[in-house]
């Protein structure tokens, strides 16, 4: 499994992230997001959930 990271952190690989939990299991209803070089992921829907590059 990738590497999850925490919402607000800059700078990670552009591309797809996908909103995981805090034990980095798949979620129902996950946010998809696609970020660009030196952009921040934005905020999850749920506190203590995750990111991962899809």
């Amino acid at each position: 499994m990738a590497k999850s990271v925490k919402p607000g952190t800059d700078d990670q690989t552009p591309g797809t992230y996908v909103e995981v939990g805090p034990g980095g299991e798949q979620l129902e209803n996950p946010r998809v997001v696609e970020i660009g070089p030196g952009d921040r992921l934005p905020p999850t829907q749920q506190s203590g959930n995750r990111w991962v590059k899809k």
